[in-house]
């Protein structure tokens, strides 16, 4: 979809019901589901992130959603797919501010040219302990990216159109830091798994463009 019809469309959902966790569960790994259903509450020790989904036009004024590939170190994400985001310090007002501050840290777009559209639905990661507030954001140009090397492998960048078909949902058979051979459903896109917590919010947005690109 070009840029200029899907900026006109995107704050609609502003008015939309969250789908939250009906959307969450069809992309969570059933050991994911089985664990956030038996938490009664957040251990005593878990930590806040704010991440970003970013959408802006390519320089073929397709439009774009970002993620990045982290880096291959010894962390729980090592190597995966993710919105550019990270962990809330004590200087950010809020985890909007967290994930604008995030972004700009690991890709280099100022986060005084990002639009905040609306905050979604939180994602708790029990591996990690981290709670996860993701938020859609809007550049209105195309960026010229500035990936922070020493977090962030490359930059994934994926029409939306992409997300949108079903025939990009696969099931994938992976072994992580915490768990091995495990089939998780998951987003194919342009040649990267994107599975987990990010699944789980993508099919979020991706829930919310259906109420407003398909209609």
């Amino acid at each position: 979809m070009d840029f200029k019809s899907f900026s006109e469309r995107i704050s609609k959902i502003k008015n939309l019901p969250l789908p939250g966790e009906s959307a969450h569960f069809e992309m969570a790994p059933e050991m994911r589901i089985a664990e956030l259903k038996a938490m009664a509450k957040r251990p005593a020790q878990y930590r806040r992130a704010g991440v970003m989904a970013l959408f802006y036009p390519g320089s073929d004024g397709v439009t774009r959603l970002l993620f990045i590939l982290r880096n291959s170190d010894s962390g729980v994400h090592s190597a995966q797919v993710a919105f550019p985001g990270g962990q809330y310090e004590n200087a950010d007002q809020d985890l909007q501010q967290t994930a604008l501050r995030e972004t700009e840290e690991e890709v280099g777009v100022p986060a005084s040219q990002i639009q905040l559209i609306r905050a979604l639905s939180q994602v708790y990661i029990p591996p990690s302990r981290f709670e996860v507030s993701p938020f859609i954001g809007l550049l209105p140009h195309t960026p010229e990216f500035r990936k922070q090397d020493s977090e962030v492998a490359d930059l994934i960048e994926v029409p939306v159109q992409d997300v949108m078909r079903n025939s990009n949902l696969v099931r994938r058979r992976l072994t992580t830091s915490y768990a091995r051979e495990i089939t998780v459903p998951a987003f194919e896109l342009e040649g990267h798994i994107v599975w987990g917590a990010t699944a789980m919010m993508l099919n979020e947005v991706k829930s919310l463009l259906k109420e407003i690109l398909l209609t």
